[in-house]
């Protein structure tokens, strides 16, 4: 039985989850793989648990309680103890997940890709920084990052697998927002935008500042990671986002923003009436190729794949030298806790298998 270490960088609801179904799969892991997943260390925004051995079951579920109770998993070391993530000192290879959504993780993990270490990540921002970033990080292999795209969905894998059997990629585009989706859906339905914001928003579905969403950033960062998965030599300023709100509304603060919602109602719903007079459908899409690429709000002809994509399902269609007349198509949940965790741990036993090797 060979061990593999884990050290997990982001304990919130993901990472709490991933935890969980590492732990729940160890049985079935040993038994098909002859392998054991086990963390070394776990790392949250307050520092570092780790003891120098693997931590044991009832640690790691006191650090989810600590966790779950609002508290950081360093105040568990002691005083004095805490420590960063990419200090810690390593006798044998292991795996660093990130699933954080930080910046300035890219140096620390790169570092430790030079030094044999690998790198599961379900954070964007590394892979969607500088260009020398993501080639330093994904160099031989030495990343996966599946999750970072279409949390569970094969997208990743079955972009990968297309290029490494010879086919070429023409065009990808995507409806890659849960939370656009079910506004776009909600629009259609004849809801205000700045009603259907602000149930969104009581339901969860948003980020805590809804712009954060409706800025599109967090689509063009996938579309960039996507571009550059094809082998495009794209910066982040060539994959830019049409926001859905105008520059004014970007400087307030978020109570005042959903306050003023309304604002959004009058032009919004003149794209609506637009799409059902051509018999369209309203989607944010992305929209890839050599050429560049393309982040906004289109209408789109019924007979468009994505024009039937109802609330916040993903959708990606894939057209390839050889998937031509008819795009391979990656549709179904693109967001929830479960899913990106369950699509987290596949790239870690996938990483794990090759480190046996």
């Amino acid at each position: 039985m060979q061990t593999i270490p884990l050290i997990q960088i982001g304990l919130g609801g993901v990472g709490r989850e991933l935890v969980r179904q590492v732990l729940a799969t160890e049985a079935s892991v040993a038994r098909r793989y002859g392998l054991r997943l086990a963390y070394m260390a776990l790392a949250d925004s307050g520092g570092v648990l780790a003891s120098g051995s693997m931590l044991s079951r009832s640690t790691l579920d006191a650090a989810l309680a600590a966790k779950e109770a609002g508290h950081s998993v360093a105040a568990m070391t002691g005083p004095g103890k805490a420590m960063r993530w990419g200090a810690l000192a390593l006798r044998q290879r292991a795996i660093f997940v990130d699933l954080t959504a930080a910046d300035g993780h890219e140096v620390p993990l790169a570092a430790r890709v030079a030094t044999g270490d690998r790198v599961v990540l379900a954070n964007k921002r590394p892979l969607s920084a500088e260009l020398a970033s993501f080639r330093s990080l994904t160099a031989n292999g030495m990343t996966r990052y599946e999750s970072t795209v279409g949390a569970g969905l094969p997208v990743i894998s079955t972009l990968q697998n297309l290029l490494d059997s010879g086919d070429t990629i023409v065009r990808i585009e995507a409806a890659m927002s849960g939370t656009l989706g079910y506004l776009c859906s909600e629009l259609e339905a004849g809801k205000p935008l700045s009603v259907a914001l602000r149930k969104a928003h009581a339901l969860g579905y948003t980020e805590p500042d809804p712009r954060d969403d409706l800025s599109g950033a967090d689509v063009a960062r996938k579309a960039l990671i996507l571009a550059r998965s094809c082998g495009l030599a794209w910066e982040p300023d060539a994959v830019v986002a049409q926001p859905w709100f105008p520059p004014a509304l970007a400087q307030v603060s978020r109570d005042e923003f959903l306050a003023r919602a309304e604002e959004l109602d009058a032009p919004f719903a003149e794209r609506v009436a637009e799409a059902r007079a051509s018999g369209g459908a309203l989607r944010y899409v992305a929209s890839l190729g050599s050429s560049g690429a393309s982040v906004s709000l289109r209408i789109l002809p019924p007979e468009h794949p994505l024009a039937g994509l109802r609330g916040p399902d993903n959708f990606f269609s894939f057209t390839t030298a050889r998937y031509s007349e008819y795009p391979l198509i990656v549709r179904g949940p693109g967001a929830g806790v479960a899913v990106t965790a369950a699509g987290v741990l596949s790239d870690l036993i996938a990483t794990a298998r090759e480190l046996e090797c």
